[in-house]
């Protein structure tokens, strides 16, 4: 009997195995595969601008097709193959355990050969009391880094290249959800240390912004909330509670998710008096094999409600994302706000979803390209106040923004 269990528990096994091969149709992952390259070729905008060798992407990964066993397969199948663009704008709609994260609490920059971490998300981190800023990443889950960066699972775009590997290097921090994140560092006095990216805490906000005042100034942050169309209620009752402040503050340093237009102009048209650009779109047409046109234009903000007139700050990191970016430079265009901060997250263009015909996901790509209104890419943007951050110890972006607000209205 104890045999004849053995034999049934063995078929069963195989059964499942094969069965769950036998659930993947690979002719029509081949067909999704086709749609999105052919949408990627004649619609991501930013294809010319990638040292890219697409005759490399399609044959090895059609190759790769064969071998795909099961559903986890196929979503990585074509998570792998976003990746070779290098690209955090771009992304599938689903994810898995085996899959990357999208970002990571720090941000690295590569030097001479070496990793760096150059921000921190100091304003969401609760319980990081060593200060880790311009550390030198020297393994990441006992792994050498910069042979994680060699060895990450792209196959055709060019490591050698510094974009591509910072890019990789900050996709590395961000860690598969199924992987720990445990980084050997040695910080700037020269002593090794050991930091788990899973064991920070975050701090958690249930509101779509929080807001205070200190010595006068009100100060607003956006809670990673610019995609939720109530927040402009919200922002609409607490700035009208602010109007007897001396200048105003708003915090855009946890829109990590980015958010939508709507949002971001409602915010924006409680500072303006009349109409004006905050941004300019771009992206290029072609129809029946055509020439390839290229379509431009200045997206407007319209005045709303009682408008804001004292002095204003925004505040922006490496953690301001897609909207958030956009009303920063939106303020900087309207001549309204100082920005000040570090680089953002720098998310290019505007991003648009599509579907597969045979999967139950789908994945986005850029399909316009954004600028400030001065004709520089939205991606580039540097405040006009940028701040080095330097210490987790006290808010620079925060103190510099006060500082500011103080000359204005002496």
């Amino acid at each position: 009997m104890r045999q004849i269990i053995i034999i049934l528990t063995v078929l069963f096994n195989f059964s499942s195995a094969s069965s769950q091969e036998s659930n993947i149709d690979r002719t029509k992952v081949r067909e999704d595969f086709n749609q999105i390259i052919e949408n990627i070729k004649n619609l991501y905008v930013y294809l010319d601008d990638k040292e890219l060798n697409m005759n490399c992407i399609e044959e090895k990964y059609v190759a790769k097709i064969d071998t795909l066993k099961n559903q986890a397969d196929v979503i990585l199948f074509f998570e792998y193959l976003l990746n070779e663009f290098y690209d955090s704008h771009i992304s599938l709609s689903t994810n898995i355990r085996e899959s990357y994260r999208l970002s990571a609490p720090i941000y690295i920059e590569l030097k001479n050969g070496k990793a760096f971490i150059k921000n921190v998300w100091q304003t969401q981190i609760n319980n990081l009391d060593e200060n880790i800023l311009g550390a030198e990443i020297l393994k990441f889950n006992g792994v050498d880094f910069i042979k994680k960066i060699d060895d990450f699972p792209s196959i055709c775009n060019d490591k050698t290249l510094p974009e591509v590997r910072n890019w990789i290097a900050n996709k590395i921090v961000s860690g598969k959800y199924s992987e720990p994140r445990l980084l050997s560092l040695k910080v700037e006095d020269g002593q090794n240390v050991q930091l788990d990216l899973d064991k920070l805490n975050f701090k958690k906000e249930s509101d779509l912004l929080s807001y205070r005042i200190e010595n006068g100034i009100g100060i607003i942050r956006i809670n990673n909330s610019l995609g939720n169309s109530n927040l402009i209620s919200e922002f609409d009752k607490t700035l009208d509670s602010l109007f007897y402040t001396k200048g105003l503050i708003i915090d855009l340093r946890n829109t990590n998710n980015g958010g939508n237009t709507y949002v971001g102009k409602g915010i924006m048209g409680r500072f303006t008096d009349k109409e004006l650009p905050y941004q300019k779109h771009m992206y290029v047409e072609s129809y029946d094999n055509q020439p390839k046109i290229v379509r431009s234009w200045f997206e407007l903000v319209s005045p709303r409600g009682n408008q804001y007139q004292k002095p204003v700050i925004v505040l922006v990191g490496r953690w301001t994302g897609s909207m958030g970016e956009g009303i920063a430079i939106g303020f900087d265009a309207m001549e309204r706000a100082e920005i000040v901060g570090t680089e953002m997250k720098r998310l290019a263009g505007s991003d648009f979803d599509f579907r597969f015909e045979n999967q139950d996901f789908g994945y986005k790509l850029i399909l316009q390209k954004l600028y400030h209104i001065n004709g520089n890419p939205r991606e580039l943007y540097v405040p006009t106040n940028y701040v080095k951050q330097s210490t987790i110890k006290k808010d620079e972006v925060l103190e510099k923004g006060t500082e500011l607000i103080n000359k204005m209205v002496k």
